[in-house]
Formats: structure tokens, C-alpha cells, sequence
């Protein structure tokens, strides 16, 4: 049995189908994992996300810690509230985690104060690698597990998430830009998420949430649950840790080069110098987004064959609600090409090779 998060009776008397995910019990749909898709493509799908790591950090040097530990590069923080999307790399430069970091603000004496959101199925490992490596930058790690986090998203998601708060505060958090985040008392309500649609991710007190997502649903947002996240990020085109990245993968092979910051040069973060290496000469593979030409379902692991130039696989496939087609990213050799085959039960079947993300902000970009 996993774990369980605040929410976890609800969800058992709501009829949600349980399902063991990253160490916890989670929903994998409240009936039809199709409707919730289009709920969040549509109007507003609510998730539970308490599973997910929350862990503060403060001090004088925190900065400066962060800038070291990971390869994105929080001086680009500058006002209280802004969020950065990042990897956090061994000295190898394989993936440890991707992470979300928010600026929370300056406090007394000169120190600074940070919160990473990390991935559930790594938390803990996560946990100990930043407690290791903070103990020469003398700064403070809290892991916040008193908290529950709700993903409201959708277009009309954000409206519906602020009619909660007070007139004040909601016109405050209504006019928060994309990836930057407002404390409204014991509420931390950020402006990012991971369907491809607008939306907030609320960090609230456990004791708060059961009455939120009630309040949440009968303002006539979905429940939704993991099978539908797992659709809607994969549309977007976002990678899923522990399928499409992970330690023996670096950020130049997983599409993530954007979030690596090379400049300055003079800033030493872990993983730096291997993937200066790897920079150097080439990565050997590449991401890619397919799109399945024939009748099939696309499913991770299955092998990726490119006529002349070699193999790859399939990191994560799925069938998308959105496009009525089946969609895959996948790892394979660097070249270029624009046509490959997958093998699907044994039958070489084309897909066409194109650039994610697929879906995003309710608009098909790929035809």
C-alpha cells in the first residue's frame, strides 16, 4: 500500500479507480479518463498533486547555492514570485530530477528564501542530494510535507480558482503572469502546470484542501486524475521523469537545452563540465515528437527504426483525445530525417517526425 495524501478518502467515495503511483495512492480517473482530457482542453480540470515534493530554502547564500546546484540559473529570479523550470544534474550530467524553483523574496539580514516543487517518485532522494549539498553554502532545507498542492487547469481555470479568494486577492492572482506565483495568507498560488493549458498550481495547508477541491467542484471544475494528466502533458509535449528522462540521460538529449543556462560561463553548477563535454562534441541523440500515419497505438519502449541511419525507442506514446491520432516522443540518432518506422507488435508502421509540442493552449500545431 502507498502512501496517501489528504485527499485520498475523497477521491475513494468520489468513485475514483486507485491506482499505485511513485510510492502513493493515487486516481487514475473518475470514470472516463476521455472526458476529463477534454475538460481541461475545454473548461477547468482539477488534480491532486500532494504527492509532489515542496521544500523551502533560505538563507544569506541561498542564491548562490541554487545558481551551483542547478543547470538553469536562478539570477534570472529578480522579483519576488517569478518561477524557473529547471534540471538538476549528477556530476555525470545525467538527470536527477526536473524541478520548478520559485523566488519567494528577500527576508531580514540579507537572506533570501526559495521553493523547489520536485517530482513525487524522486522527493526524497531529491531531498538528500540538495541537504548534502547545501551543508558548505550554510543555508536552510525544509521540506514542507504539511502541505497539499491542487493543479486547477483549463481555460477557464484561473476564474474559477479565484472566485475562492478574496476580490483583492483574486484580482491580484488573475493578473499574475505565466510562471510567477502570489502568498495569499497560508495560500502560494503560482501560474504554471503541466497540460499545455493555462491554469494555477495552489500549495495550501492539508487542513484547507478537502474543503477547496469541494468548493472547486461545485464551481463546475472536473475532477481529473493521472491518466488524463498523463495525456495532456504528453500532447504538450512536456517530458515525464522516470520515462522520457532520468539519470542516464542528459538535458541535450531530452529537448531540454533551453532550460540549461551555458551563460556566464564562469557560473560552476553540477554536471557542468560533462555537459560542456557533451556540447562539444554532439549529442548523439535527439528528441522528437511523432505522429503515427496508420491505424496503432504508440506505447513507450517500442523500438524506433530510421532507414539508413539507425534505432532509437519510444520514450512515451499514448493515444491523443485531442488530435484522434496517436502521438509519441522518442530518443533517436541525432541526423536529421523526417519519416521513421516503429515497430507495433511486430508490424513496421510510419510516423512522421515533428516538433513538439503537438497541443498547446487548446490549439492542434502539428497537421
Amino acid at each position: 500500500m502507498g502512501r496517501r495524501t489528504p485527499l485520498y478518502e475523497l477521491h475513494r467515495t468520489q468513485g475514483a479507480r486507485m491506482v499505485e503511483f511513485a510510492g502513493w495512492e493515487m486516481p487514475l480517473h473518475y470514470g472516463s479518463q476521455i472526458e476529463e482530457h477534454h475538460a481541461v482542453r475545454r473548461t477547468a480540470g482539477m488534480f491532486d498533486v500532494s504527492h509532489m515534493g515542496v521544500i523551502d530554502v533560505r538563507g544569506q547564500k541561498a542564491r548562490a547555492f541554487l545558481r551551483y546546484l542547478l543547470a538553469n540559473d536562478v539570477a534570472r529570479l529578480g522579483r519576488p514570485g517569478r518561477a524557473l523550470y529547471s534540471c538538476m544534474l549528477n556530476e555525470s550530467a545525467g538527470i536527477l530530477d526536473d524541478l520548478i524553483v520559485y523566488f519567494l523574496g528577500p527576508e531580514s539580514a540579507g537572506s533570501e528564501a526559495f521553493r523547489i516543487v520536485v517530482n513525487a517518485g524522486t522527493r526524497e532522494k531529491d531531498l538528500a542530494w540538495i541537504r548534502e549539498r547545501a551543508q558548505t553554502f550554510e543555508v536552510e532545507v525544509t521540506e514542507r510535507d504539511e502541505l497539499a498542492m491542487i493543479a486547477v487547469q483549463g481555460p477557464q481555470a484561473r476564474e474559477r480558482l479565484a472566485a475562492l479568494l478574496a476580490p483583492e486577492d483574486a484580482q491580484t492572482a488573475l493578473s499574475l503572469s505565466p510562471f510567477s506565483a502570489a502568498a495569499f495568507g497560508e495560500w502560494f498560488v503560482a501560474r504554471t502546470g503541466y497540460t499545455g493549458e493555462d491554469g494555477f498550481e495552489v500549495m495550501l495547508p492539508a487542513s484547507d484542501v478537502l474543503r477547496v477541491w469541494r468548493e472547486l467542484a461545485e464551481r463546475g471544475v472536473s475532477r481529473c486524475g493521472l491518466g488524463a494528466r498523463d495525456t495532456l502533458r504528453l500532447e504538450a509535449g512536456m517530458n515525464l521523469y522516470g520515462s522520457d528522462m532520468d539519470e542516464n540521460t542528459h538535458p541535450l538529449e531530452c529537448g531540454l537545452e533551453w532550460t540549461v543556462a551555458f551563460e556566464p560561463a564562469d557560473r560552476s553548477f553540477v554536471g557542468r563540465e560533462a555537459l560542456e563535454a557533451i556540447r562539444a562534441r554532439g549529442s548523439a541523440r535527439r528528441r522528437v515528437g511523432l505522429l503515427l500515419e496508420e491505424r496503432g497505438v504508440l506505447r513507450s519502449h517500442q523500438k524506433v527504426i530510421v532507414p539508413g541511419v539507425g534505432e532509437g525507442e519510444i520514450t512515451s506514446g499514448t493515444f491523443s483525445p485531442t488530435l484522434q491520432r496517436s502521438i509519441a516522443l522518442a530518443r533517436v540518432p541525432a541526423a536529421q530525417f523526417d519519416r521513421v518506422q516503429v515497430d507495433v507488435r511486430g508490424k513496421l508502421l510510419p510516423a512522421r517526425v515533428v516538433e513538439p509540442p503537438f497541443v498547446r493552449r487548446g490549439k492542434v500545431l502539428v497537421g
